[in-house]
């Protein structure tokens, strides 16, 4: 079998997008550091692609345009790409797929493989640093969705309008407690929603309980229904809809009812959310949106034009359904527990 990328950047301790500017990007390294990858690439018998040059042509037909998702099983995700395969056909444009199932070594290499093969690559949500995909791309034009960075285009839904409609709906229905059950660690989009729910649940006096990562699926959010429970939260904010529906499973299994005992919002808004039972609130994303937007920008490029990198921002919606209500009244041994608990607390 071949040497890898990954390989020569193993064997040389450096990092992988790294290794990928000594053949992409040579100046951008110290004459040390290209010395050594390059020792090592000749060591190991590693031979790297021959990047393809193209023409920019104004309609940019015959372009090939690599989109590379994180778990193409996530609804989400699914309308990111019908809508970006869309555009590619209306632009005559040959549009691959790559899922790298939320794995970041995974895609480390799809994107090394692919930036040969492609005259650009939109990376989705991306489990890496800005500044490694953009080293990894090398010269290969990019466009990043979901990842900030003033080094490319990059297309943000930014759940931060969504959230405050959804902390503001819950705390209009009476919850003075609330808990948000994050997503995987190396997300970006989950770190700014914990920062925005922070920010405005401060905001709106609300107690609020950040709970642990969890996979960005239904057993993620299955696995994490104790813990909001535990958590004493009359409402919870998930990371995405696949999670929402996990905990309403969870919360069913544990005895409780939604959202009599305890209000679920999700954020997406995938088509399921308006089919379950109960129907789940959910803050709409438009990633259909972005997939438009992504090729757009990046046929801007691929057609010649090296503008300035541009970072465009879509509002999210709250989407009020049945999983949401107003906080529970406590029972009249409920009431009574609370105060003899304080009796004894004081």
């Amino acid at each position: 079998m071949a040497p890898t990328l990954t390989d020569v950047a193993k064997r040389a301790n450096v990092a992988l997008s790294t290794a990928s500017r000594a053949f992409s990007d040579p100046d951008r390294l110290g004459p040390h550091t290209l010395r050594k990858v390059l020792a090592v690439a000749q060591e190991l018998g590693y031979e790297p692609a021959t990047p393809r040059v193209t023409e920019p042509a104004a309609d940019q037909e015959g372009a090939t345009v690599a989109l590379v998702v994180p778990d193409i099983a996530n609804p989400v995700f699914g309308a990111f790409v019908k809508a970006a395969q869309g555009e590619g056909w209306h632009r005559r444009q040959t549009v691959v797929l790559a899922d790298t199932d939320l794995n970041p070594d995974r895609e480390r290499e799809v994107i090394a493989h692919l930036r040969d093969q492609a005259d650009g690559l939109v990376v989705v949500s991306s489990r890496l640093d800005a500044d490694e995909i953009l080293g990894i791309c090398g010269r290969t034009p990019a466009v990043l969705v979901n990842r900030e960075t003033t080094g490319a285009d990059c297309v943000l839904t930014d759940a931060a309008h969504g959230l405050r409609q959804a902390v503001d709906y819950l705390a209009a229905l009476g919850h003075r407690r609330i808990a948000y059950v994050q997503g995987m660690q190396r997300s970006w989009s989950n770190a700014h929603r914990v920062e925005v729910m922070r920010a405005e649940a401060e905001r709106a006096g609300l107690e609020l309980d950040v709970l642990g990562w969890q996979s960005e699926t239904v057993a993620g959010g299955t696995a994490a229904a104790a813990s909001v429970m535990a958590s004493g939260a009359s409402a919870v904010i998930t990371h995405n809809d696949l999670v929402a529906l996990g905990v309403i499973a969870g919360a069913r299994a544990l005895g409780l009812s939604v959202p009599e005992d305890l209000s679920v919002v999700g954020v997406d808004d995938i088509p399921f959310a308006e089919v379950s039972q109960p129907a789940l609130t959910s803050i709409a994303v438009p990633m259909a949106k972005a997939g438009s937007l992504a090729m757009d920008l990046l046929g801007q490029v691929l057609a010649g034009d090296r503008h300035t990198p541009r970072t465009l921002r879509l509002p999210t919606q709250l989407i009020v359904r049945g999983s949401s209500g107003p906080a529970r009244t406590p029972g009249p041994r409920e009431r009574a527990t609370a105060g003899h608990g304080a009796k004894e607390a004081s």
